[in-house]
């Protein structure tokens, strides 16, 4: 199992924390259950986890009915400069029905988002209310497993940089996207997105529909964030900041997505500089343009306009044009060009008339 925790720090800035190391656990609350009591294994591990999954049953089949995750935002080595403090408990209904005296099997990797918690469990095997001690030989598979021959790896984010270009996809459709608090429209953005993931050295292109994915995100004096999410991405975060007290740039993109090969990928980095414009304004490019977010990850952003913060009644202010569209720089250096070669040829010349000239001296 894996957890990646998100979390606000005091200088309303969000943070990533992953969790995989589990060290060495201890088991004190698992109980085996009975006809009359339900099944139940608690887990604790590392600075304050707690994991939790409850089984039912009432004949036959038994049910996974619920897996709980707690963890210690206190704790300021593991989650440093947090803003909140105390245990914060996620839970989340599962649900899944096993044949009685069958072990639940499932390999593939299983994926639940919810309150800033993304947990990721893989090759899990599992068999409550064991019947006369004796662990069953029969085995109940996951769905995933039984449409898939392979076990998916999790995707791990130090893949090389590719090494195959990507295959050439059509410009992506422009998607208008705002976020709203109590005071109206706090955060807008127009863009068509191109997602690029490389996996084994192959890169994947992936146009973002806007008809068919969800968005959310806050506001905050110093952050703002905008969250999109579908069917296949369990939610794209783009976080905006305030620097110097008189812009505001791109600082962080989080992203985890579902792979068509059943893994999942998931990265992300707070330490980005894109998208840099005072405040009170947007930025806008309409060209194409890349956000470098990782080696294996790259968004490449088409009719681009934000303002993440001071929308005034719900409309754009005065854009801050990238260089990318700036055209008038192209005119000093038309005009230095023409310029240079025509001294060029000048020179070519003179040098040439210089030579035919000379003839040493002639008789009067």
């Amino acid at each position: 199992m894996k957890f990646q925790i998100r979390y606000e720090t005091t200088s309303n800035i969000y943070k990533n924390v992953t969790i995989s190391d589990l060290g060495t656990p201890t088991y004190n609350g698992s109980i085996c259950g009975d006809d009359q009591n339900g099944s139940r294994i608690v887990v604790q591990f590392g600075s304050g986890f707690s994991w939790s999954v409850n089984f039912t049953k009432e004949t036959n089949p038994y049910s996974i009915e619920s897996i709980s995750f707690s963890y210690n935002i206190s704790d300021n080595t593991t989650f440093p400069e947090a803003k909140d403090k105390g245990i914060i408990t996620v839970s989340d209904a599962v649900a899944i029905e096993i044949p009685l005296n069958n072990i639940f099997r499932c390999n593939s990797l299983s994926t639940i988002d919810s309150n800033y918690v993304v947990q990721q469990y893989w090759d899990i095997l599992v068999q409550a209310f064991v019947q006369n001690g004796t662990v069953s030989t029969k085995e109940f598979l996951c769905d995933k497993d039984k449409t898939s021959t392979t076990v998916a790896p999790i995707i791990h984010t130090t893949v090389p940089s590719p090494t195959v270009k990507p295959t050439p996809k059509g410009k992506p459709e422009v998607g208008t996207y705002s976020v709203k608090n109590d005071n109206g429209t706090c955060l807008l953005a127009t863009m068509g997105l191109q997602l690029n993931i490389t996996q084994d050295k192959a890169v994947s292109v992936l146009n973002i529909n806007p008809n068919t994915t969800d968005f959310t995100g806050s506001c905050h004096p110093q952050t703002a964030l905008l969250r999109l999410n579908s069917s296949n991405i369990n939610y794209l975060d783009f976080v905006f900041a305030v620097k110097n007290e008189n812009r505001f740039y791109l600082k962080e993109v989080n992203v985890s997505m579902n792979l068509g090969n059943g893994s999942v990928f998931s990265f992300v980095n707070n330490n980005l500089s894109y998208w840099d414009a005072p405040l009170g304004s947007s930025y806008m490019c309409n060209k194409e343009q890349t956000v470098s977010v990782s080696g294996a990850f790259q968004i490449n952003t088409f009719d681009l306009r934000v303002q993440p913060f001071s929308v005034m009644e719900g409309n754009y202010s005065t854009a801050q044009e990238c260089s990318l569209d700036d055209d008038t720089i192209l005119i000093p250096i038309i005009v230095g060009a023409g310029l240079s070669g025509l001294i060029i040829v000048i020179v070519i010349a003179y040098l040439i008339g210089r030579r035919k000239s000379y003839a040493g001296y002639q008789t009067l």
